[in-house]
């Protein structure tokens, strides 16, 4: 049985971490990790929900496997890790991640190519690779300064400082923070709602955001028309304008609008 699989369920998928009670990160978790993401791709999903089995998320790298590898086993193995990394964050729907109990280093990254992190409030985020004289490998330092600044970045990377999932909320890295036995609920509402929404205006959303983080407001502003006016025209677009306006001649508010991505 795989170590991680992708499940379909409606026009929502889902990559499970299904190797508990740890989900150790290791040769078996990177290639399962690789198929799993290509069959979300090359799927019709509408989002994508990133969960697992069990009481944890993962415990990060498994060190047994690790140990053995010489350098270049091991930077081919961090290059695939990364590139699955990559690959969901290059995805055109919206991705959640629904975290409970330890989330730890390539796994903590794992969580933030997502756009959005449920998280329970006693989950517990660490980046442990400083500890062992290494250093987050898969964009982990630049994703959490990106949500939460330098100094966090700086101080939860190089102390190895565990972050709960409260202070997760209260730091911006986690958009959502709730009890652990509602994580999967909210969660799972999230996704739903997400799944319904305008997929193409998401798409634009998260392309700004990419060109924000990669040369701040300037960089954003210089491909905003390219990439929003695009959405003028879309069938989507067209139903919340025509929503909006008949709602607005009743003067009531407007009902919620279930879009195609068309």
């Amino acid at each position: 049985m795989s170590v991680i699989r992708f499940e379909r369920r409606d026009n929502i998928g889902h990559i499970v971490l299904a190797d508990g009670p740890s989900n150790l990160i290791n040769t078996r978790f990177c290639e399962a990790l690789k198929e799993a993401v290509h069959e979300a791709s090359s799927s019709d999903i509408r989002a994508l929900l990133v969960r697992s089995e069990g009481a944890n998320f993962s415990h990060g790298g498994d060190v047994l496997d690790f140990i053995d590898k010489d350098f270049n086993e091991w930077r081919t193995f961090i290059c695939e890790i990364h590139h699955s990394y990559r690959a969901i964050e290059a995805l055109q729907i919206p991705t959640v991640a629904a975290i409970r109990g330890a989330c730890f280093g390539g796994a903590f990254e794992l969580a933030l190519a997502c756009d959005f992190i449920v998280a329970a409030d006693n989950a517990v985020f660490q980046n442990i690779e400083a500890s062992v004289g290494s250093a987050p490998v898969a964009g982990g330092v630049q994703r959490l300064a990106e949500r939460a600044g330098r100094a966090v970045a700086a101080r939860y990377t190089m102390l190895s400082e565990p972050m709960t999932g409260e202070k997760a909320g209260e730091l911006g890295v986690a958009a959502f923070v709730c009890s652990d036995a509602e994580v999967e609920t909210v969660a799972a509402k999230l996704v739903t709602r997400l799944s319904n929404g305008p997929t193409r205006s998401y798409a634009a959303i998260r392309a700004l955001l990419k060109a924000w983080a990669g040369g701040g407001v300037p960089a954003a502003d210089s491909v905003l028309l390219d990439i929003t006016m695009g959405l003028h025209g879309t069938d989507d677009a067209r139903k919340g304008r025509t929503a909006r306006a008949e709602a607005m001649r009743r003067g009531v508010q407007p009902e919620p609008v279930i879009f195609t991505g068309r």
